[in-house]
């Protein structure tokens, strides 16, 4: 036993010890960027080395950084049937895991607090057009979900019932995601697509006034930047694809360049008004309600592909809400454009060549897109577009984990 004074003293000094360990810590902490605050508020959003993902066995920061060494590992580990075995992930396991909607939340991290007054203060709204692979759904929807956004999910009603079932539980967990009031059956390159995502937005306007912007995105988008006010771009020129991407103000009048793409077979009539080229930033009200545009979509609706033109052609048509004055000079190609990044096989090429657009794919190839792989990332962030497409979790799941990591610790540590 301690005599009465001798233990006192002791206390003292143990609590003295304690809290210069804690200084200690804590200026180590500050040295790397990160506050007492942010390590007690934010670091459990963190995405871990720690964490459960087969991917983890990958240095996400050499990839990132484009070094040959841990490329090739990744791309070695890719086509291993032990690690395509185990990436695999069910629908089943969203079903069940969603049955705890708060453990869910809190085991795959998503962010249920603002992480600023000014993201706060502009709340997007989101249509998601999906029809399978459910992890890369599961995965975008956590990496652009935010408490103050609205998402709207369109499954389409071609679906496998296990798609719809385990999307639908995962909505279930969010008051600010639902599905769509309206699904179709989304046909390829036919005006299905477009309507998926008209009947969102007509869900999204019915059901919230506030948000700012209207986004839509597929099933295999993926963000290259986080959720923060900004300038958007629709990409508009002689290239037969633009991308599903749309910005759509939702009050007051912003503008942003955008630029048409109209190509429809030679047999048929010509659109119902003069499309010329103001930039713009339409409202939504103007897209469900506008006489010109109803009359253009009746008229798009016998066209191949609506879905690549449509969006473009409307930010484009005079006196829309908005616009401005029709001038060639706004004309800017989608790499320009910060909308999307999508890699055509055709525009590829060798590091220096003249003739290419981007660098080769580093993934592999579907209807000729770039479904990225890891070594499309260190380009990739290096780009000033929002999102890209396409990414397949199932395929390459390095790419999307490690640019997870990347955007998650972005956006906590510039809290700090």
């Amino acid at each position: 036993m301690f005599p009465k004074r001798g233990w006192q003293l002791w206390l003292l000094h143990f609590i003295a010890v304690l809290g210069l360990l804690w200084m200690l810590s804590h200026l180590s902490q500050l040295k790397t960027g990160k506050s007492a605050v942010y390590i007690l508020r934010y670091q459990w959003l963190q995405y871990a080395n720690d964490d459960e993902s087969p991917e983890k066995v990958c240095k996400c920061s050499a990839i990132l950084q484009g070094e040959k060494e841990e490329l090739q590992k990744a791309k070695l580990l890719t086509i291993t049937k032990d690690f395509q075995k185990i990436i695999q992930i069910p629908d089943e396991y969203y079903i069940n895991a969603t049955q705890d909607c708060r453990k869910f939340k809190i085991t795959r991290k998503y962010i249920t607090i603002p992480l600023s007054k000014e993201e706060e203060e502009f709340p997007l709204a989101y249509s998601m057009v999906v029809h399978h692979k459910v992890q890369n759904f599961e995965r975008l929807l956590r990496a652009i979900y935010t408490p103050q956004n609205i998402y709207c999910v369109h499954v389409d009603k071609k679906a496998p019932a296990s798609v719809f079932i385990a999307i639908n539980a995962i909505t279930s967990c969010f008051q600010n995601v639902f599905m769509v009031s309206k699904p179709v059956n989304v046909v390829y390159a036919g005006w299905t697509r477009v309507q998926a995502d008209l009947n969102c937005m007509a869900d999204l306007y019915n059901t919230s006034t506030t948000w700012k912007y209207f986004i839509n995105l597929c099933g295999q988008d993926f963000p290259l930047k986080m959720n923060s006010p900004g300038e958007n771009g629709v990409p508009g020129n002689a290239a037969p694809s633009l991308g599903h991407f749309l910005s759509v103000e939702h009050g007051t009048h912003t503008h942003s360049h955008a630029h048409i793409c109209m190509y429809t077979d030679t047999d048929l009539h010509s659109p119902p008004h003069p499309l010329q080229t103001p930039s713009t930033l339409i409202s939504s009200m103007f897209v469900l309600e506008d006489e010109r545009i109803q009359a253009l979509i009746e008229w798009a609706k016998d066209t191949y592909s609506p879905d690549e033109f449509l969006w473009a052609t409307i930010q484009r048509m005079p006196g829309v809400s908005g616009s401005t004055w029709p001038n060639r000079k706004f004309d800017i190609t989608d790499m320009n454009a910060i909308a999307r990044m999508v890699k055509w096989q055709w525009h590829e090429g060798s590091e220096g060549s003249l003739q290419a657009v981007y660098p080769e794919c580093k993934g592999h190839h579907v209807r000729s897109i770039c479904v990225y792989g890891a070594g499309d990332l260190q380009w990739l962030t290096e780009q000033h577009h929002l999102f890209a497409n396409k990414f397949d979790a199932d395929r390459d799941p390095i790419a999307v984990y490690c640019l997870e990591k990347y955007l998650r610790h972005k956006a906590l540590i510039e809290l700090v």
